[in-house]
This record gives C-alpha cells, sequence and structure tokens, in this order.
C-alpha cells in the first residue's frame, strides 16, 4: 500500500497486479492453490500481509498451501511492512498449519494419485540446503515414503533460470527429486515466466528429466532476461497471471492463464514418468 503503484489495490499496468491475478482464481476456484513465495513485498510481517495479500490472494487462502520466499524473511529499512522480524514469523502466523510446521516451512501432501513436495529454498533459515542437511534428508526419506506415479515439487527459488543468477544450492533437492522420478517442480522468484523442457540435475535435456516452470507472474513487477538458459523453451516478461495445473492420475495438463490487460498463451500436457 506504500508504493504509488498500489492504486487502492488495483494497481497499475506494470505493477501490484495482485488482485488481477487473484481475481483468476477467485472466479474459478481451483482444487489448490499454490502460492510460490514472495507471497507480500516488501517485508513479510504480520501487518503487511494483512493490508495487501489478505485483501488479494488472501480470498483463496482456505485452499493454499504456500511456500516462504527471500522477502518473508527480508529486513530492508523501506517498504511495506519493513523491517520485518527476519523470521518469516509473520508469513507462518498468517497462514498457519498450512504453511507446515513454523520455523521450518517444507511439507507434503497428496492431490489425488499425485503427491506434492513444498520446500523452503531458503537455505539460511533452515540449516543449509546441501545433503545430509535435515531439509534435503527429510525430502529424500520423503520421496522413499511416497513412491507415487507422479510426483511435483515447488520451492521459491529456481535452480535454472534466465535471470541474472545461477543457483547450485539446489543441487541436492534436484538430485532426489530426479532420482526418484519427480516430473514438475513450479517456482518463482524471477518476475516472469519460464517453461524448461525436462532435463537432469546437471542441465541436459532428456525425456526422463524434470520439467520446471518459473512463475514470477503474480503481480510485483517484471524483471529482464539475462543471458536465455539451456533447454529454456518459452519466456515472457510483461504478463501477469497464473498457470492452471490439471493432474490426471498418470498425466498432467498446464495453461497460462493471462490476467485482464496480459496476453500470454502457453498450455500443454505430458505423462508422468
Amino acid at each position: 500500500p506504500t508504493s504509488s503503484y498500489y492504486n487502492g489495490g488495483a494497481g497499475s499496468s506494470g505493477a501490484c497486479r495482485e488482485t488481477a491475478t487473484s481475481d483468476l482464481l477467485v472466479n474459478n476456484p481451483p482444487t489448490a492453490v499454490l502460492p510460490l513465495g514472495d507471497e507480500q513485498y516488501d517485508c513479510g510481517s504480520g501487518a503487511a500481509f494483512q493490508q495487501s495479500y489478505d485483501p488479494s490472494w488472501g480470498r483463496v487462502r482456505s485452499i493454499s498451501h504456500p511456500i516462504p520466499g527471500n522477502h518473508e524473511y527480508e529486513q530492508p529499512t523501506s517498504g511495506t511492512g519493513c523491517p520485518g522480524p527476519g523470521d518469516a514469523s509473520g508469513y507462518f502466523g498468517y497462514f498457519g498449519g498450512a504453511a507446515g510446521t513454523a520455523g521450518q516451512g517444507y511439507y507434503s501432501y497428496d492431490i489425488g494419485a499425485w503427491h506434492l513436495i513444498a520446500l523452503n529454498s531458503e537455505c539460511g533459515h533452515v540449516g543449509a540446503c546441501y545433503a545430509g542437511s535435515p531439509e534435503e534428508v527429510w525430502l529424500r526419506n520423503d520421496l522413499l515414503n511416497h513412491p507415487a506415479t507422479c510426483t511435483l515439487a515447488y520451492c521459491h527459488e529456481p535452480k535454472f533460470s534466465s535471470g541474472s543468477t545461477t543457483r547450485t544450492a539446489f543441487r541436492a533437492f534436484w538430485n532426489d527429486l530426479n532420482n526418484a522420478g519427480a516430473d514438475l517442480i513450479l517456482n518463482a522468484h524471477d518476475h516472469f515466466y519460464e517453461r524448461f523442457a525436462p532435463q537432469d540435475p546437471s542441465g541436459v535435456a532428456t525425456p526422463n528429466g524434470i520439467r520446471e516452470f518459473i512463475l514470477g507472474t503474480g503481480g510485483r513487477s517484471h524483471l529482464s532476461f539475462a543471458s536465455i538458459a539451456a533447454n529454456s523453451e518459452v519466456r515472457n516478461n510483461t504478463a501477469f497471471g497464473v498457470l492452471k495445473v490439471t493432474l490426471h492420475p498418470t498425466s498432467y495438463d498446464w495453461d497460462f492463464v493471462a490476467a485482464a490487460g496480459s496476453t500470454l498463451n502457453d498450455s500443454g500436457s505430458a505423462s508422468c514418468h
């Protein structure tokens, strides 16, 4: 609300479009909503969540399965709700049990025949993400205990991206997911839309790899592309919207649904491994 682009919640053409994107979910409610982190800018304090997130995406909180992003932990001195508490307590307080164990932020659940895994990519706040770290050990055990035909994981920061940063911290997560035959991973963080061909943890395209989507299109703003990453199939940094994923017993469909004022057509289908 402190941003000049907020405009009473209506936003502007290029920023603060959270009402327009959440309208898509309110008007056609899905089975579940997966908020992909950085739910509340600029700091994820409890007061900030009530000011901005709650009247927009908070309208579908009852069906949301969230993960935290870096802005839930950050403490800049300016911006809505800043400085934040630095421990994502505003996020955990707002979402309650739906966010998993407070202080951890990773958990799993099933939708139909699919197993879904919510991961916390803010490694410095959860005891690291490398092999043998608490979260990685939990992930490995969770996959062993849930040998589903179809598996979807999601965490805020992507391993592969055409943005300005290459992230290697999530190699262990990708190794575990790839070894278990996971099908999809959904990310955000970079403020654009990007879809990758299935690839292995080394970034080698393979039909048995994991398909990654970057969905930084929830409303904050857009960022420019840097070097185009290998296996990137579709990119867009002008549209706001949500990705509709339909989960079938042994396959899935995807369809990007653009918010009012945006245009992006990307849809397809694939079988589980």
